[in-house]
């Protein structure tokens, strides 16, 4: 895998944890849960800039840094892009809203806040440390298939190779079950 198709990958995955996590915060945070196209929807677009903020060696403050921005970037696209009504002030709701035509303003409370807090943690500790438990678990999945294969021993037969095999078999196909074996054939001179 090229250094590219890597931080491609890590992009992707960067974007995919952050943007579920957040969604799954802020409906515990009291706010409407988003919809699930919304999620693929900005989980597909912002890949391309977690790849880029991610970059070729994630560092933890570029990594913490990026996770909290787009904390609060995904809570403003839930809350905009998720609000179909007009907007209404309510004593149960997480936030007050006005839209305006230029302008959209959130505030969340202190659940909403603090569930976004706890989404940006596990995010960073997921992305962190998560790369790293992918190798080890590969690797033990390739160890444990590599002890289940079984062993060739070297009194068993090597197979022929593939065009050995196929030249017998098609020349067996053409030829059928034509016997070469008969009388002699005499030359009248």
């Amino acid at each position: 895998m090229t250094s590219r198709q890597l931080r491609l990958l890590r992009g992707a995955a960067a974007s995919s944890i952050a943007t579920i996590i957040a969604a799954v915060s802020h409906t515990i945070g009291g706010g409407a849960p988003p919809h699930p196209l919304l999620v693929i929807a900005l989980s597909v677009f912002l890949s391309p800039l977690a790849a880029l903020l991610v970059g070729r060696t994630p560092g933890m403050a570029r990594l913490s840094a990026a996770v909290v921005v787009s904390q609060t970037v995904f809570h403003v696209l839930f809350v905009v892009l998720g609000a179909t009504a007009a907007p209404t002030v309510s004593a149960g709701h997480h936030h007050v809203m006005t839209l305006d035509p230029l302008t959209s303003t959130v505030t969340p409370d202190a659940g909403m806040l603090g569930a976004h807090v706890v989404a940006a943690a596990l995010t960073i500790a997921l992305l962190w440390r998560g790369e790293q438990l992918m190798r080890i678990i590969a690797r033990w999945v390739h160890a444990l298939l590599r002890t289940r294969m079984p062993r060739l021993h070297a009194d068993w037969p090597v197979p022929a190779s593939f065009a050995i095999t196929a030249r017998n078999a098609i020349t067996s196909l053409l030829t059928g079950d034509i016997s070469r074996r008969g009388p002699p054939v005499f030359s009248r001179g």
